[in-house]
């Protein structure tokens, strides 16, 4: 299996666990609201144009209700098998959906009192940290100063140039966190203080 494989399954296995009502890191969102969504975003691509597409939100919304209604069970399992072979996600699983499934395993995760960030992994780490190499670079593309990665095992990268640079040291997954706007990333900062605050109070994400 792949990291989106594994990510996928241990989100489906927790959401098994926690039930359709428990919260995620994804605002107002219950696991429920989350499983319909990624659903529709593997399943459903002429509703998931919505997502970004205001003209089509009503639509979206209405797809959304019908995942939604669903049996919990049935979700889940759709979410589990992943895109059908038609859609575009299928032959692209481990580029797309490393990142997707990672996240949102950890705002499942992370929604509960008393997580504890997962211990690093070889194979994990190692493609988050090519994906950050990424899309670090568009996350993080509205700071004001420069930002470097540094893990604790010494890789570094950049992903942007600018005065006053600031270097954000963790694993890899914590960084992705980071850089996808979860405050509740394990994440040191080294740099100038008025560098630090603009980065840590930076709007990130999509």
């Amino acid at each position: 299996m792949g990291v989106a494989k594994d990510e996928r399954a241990a989100l489906c296995d927790l959401f098994t666990v926690v039930g359709p009502d428990a919260p995620t890191l994804c605002g107002a969102w219950t696991t429920r609201d989350l499983a319909a969504h990624l659903v529709i975003r593997e399943r459903r691509l002429d509703a998931s144009a919505g997502i970004l597409v205001k003209p089509l939100a009503g639509y979206l919304d209405k797809v959304t209700r019908g995942y939604l209604a669903k049996p919990w069970d049935e979700l889940v399992t759709l979410v589990r098998t992943g895109p059908p072979v038609w859609s575009p996600f299928k032959p692209l699983d481990e580029l797309i959906n490393t990142t997707e499934y990672y996240v949102h395993h950890e705002d499942v995760r992370r929604a509960t009192p008393g997580w504890e960030p997962r211990p690093p992994a070889a194979r994990r780490d190692a493609a988050i940290w090519t994906t950050l190499g990424r899309m670090g670079k568009v996350l993080l593309r509205k700071s004001p100063v420069g930002i470097a990665l540094r893990t604790p095992e010494g890789r570094t990268a950049t992903v942007k140039k600018g005065p006053d640079p600031v270097t954000l040291v963790a694993e890899p997954g914590e960084i992705l966190l980071f850089a996808f706007g979860r405050d509740e990333s394990r994440v040191e900062f080294e740099g100038p203080d008025a560098s630090i605050s603009a980065v840590k109070n930076l709007s990130r994400g999509f």
